[in-house]
């Protein structure tokens, strides 16, 4: 591989998990907007919230670390964003009556929001937290640079969480719909993806 393909590839990787960190931190704001209108903005349910997506970071921390075992590529790490836009946009179609349908079964906000929080962002958020340890093993060449490919990966994933954070409090839910927003996140995993997808075939040809 020539040095400029070398690096190529190193950007690329970085900007997947910034994106990946982007898209998290703007899907848990949103998450506050799209529980508002059936179980309020009271504590509980921001702890229902923060609590789904830390387990599901968890559960995808995990996975990342288990994929990058099997052969790791830049194709199959622009296939998790695909899987993970897959899962997300869903979201946007079914989350007025999966709201509606807890509401009237669950009286207590407490579960009753844990239990939507479940049902909506568990699968994107674990898909979206297997980009950045996955993302270390595609960059590690040699075993003393790991801890330095780490650190500069979780600070490409964590400034993206800040710009996601940042972008959807201060402007995205001022200029549109909820609904459009998470369709727009959809969309940008989905493009981002297919290109690494793409450009993971061609250094194989």
């Amino acid at each position: 591989m020539s040095f400029a393909t070398a690096r190529g590839h190193r950007l690329a990787v970085f900007a997947l998990a910034f994106s990946g960190g982007f898209v998290i931190m703007s899907l848990e704001l949103l998450g506050g907007r799209i529980l508002a209108p059936w179980f309020g903005g009271s504590i509980y349910v921001w702890g229902s919230i923060i609590t789904v997506f830390m387990l599901s970071l968890a559960a995808g921390y995990y996975l990342g670390g288990w994929l990058s075992l099997r052969s790791p590529s830049l194709g199959r790490l622009g296939g998790l964003l695909v899987i993970g836009a897959a899962v997300l946009y869903p979201a946007t179609m079914l989350a007025e009556s999966l709201m509606s349908w807890v509401f009237t079964r669950v009286e207590d906000p407490r579960y009753g929001s844990l239990l939507a929080s479940l049902a909506l962002f568990v699968a994107p958020t674990v898909l979206l937290g297997a980009i950045s340890p996955y993302s270390v093993r595609l960059l590690v060449r040699r075993q003393e640079e790991s801890g330095k490919v780490a650190g500069t990966l979780y600070f490409f994933s964590t400034l993206g969480s800040a710009f996601g954070t940042l972008a959807t409090s201060f402007y995205f839910v001022l200029w549109f719909e909820i609904n459009t927003i998470v369709s727009a996140l959809s969309g940008a995993l989905l493009v981002l993806g297919a290109l690494a997808m793409a450009a993971g075939a061609l250094r194989r040809v």
